[in-house]
């Protein structure tokens, strides 16, 4: 299953100034060991405090969420609340 990762911004430098990339995953925690597999500290660099945006859905509970193929995934900064 192929899919296409945008990148945010802070992250771009630690995957050569790329702003998506396509990878081989079927969940999104396949995901992030796709990319840190290529770019080796890029999961280190997310960290734990992330959101992530499936084709436009955000999605609760995301590292065992599943990817269909030919879709757009988004990390995107976890908010803080209060």
């Amino acid at each position: 299953m192929s899919c296409t990762v945008s990148v945010p911004s802070r992250l771009q430098s630690h995957v050569d100034g790329q702003t998506t990339l396509e990878v081989e995953a079927g969940t999104v925690r396949a995901v992030i060991r796709a990319i840190e597999a290529r770019y080796p500290g890029f999961e280190e660099r997310l960290g734990d405090k992330f959101a992530v945006a499936i084709d436009g859905e955000m999605v609760a509970d995301p590292l065992f969420e599943p990817v269909p193929d030919g879709s757009e995934v988004h990390f995107l900064p976890a908010l803080a609340g209060g």
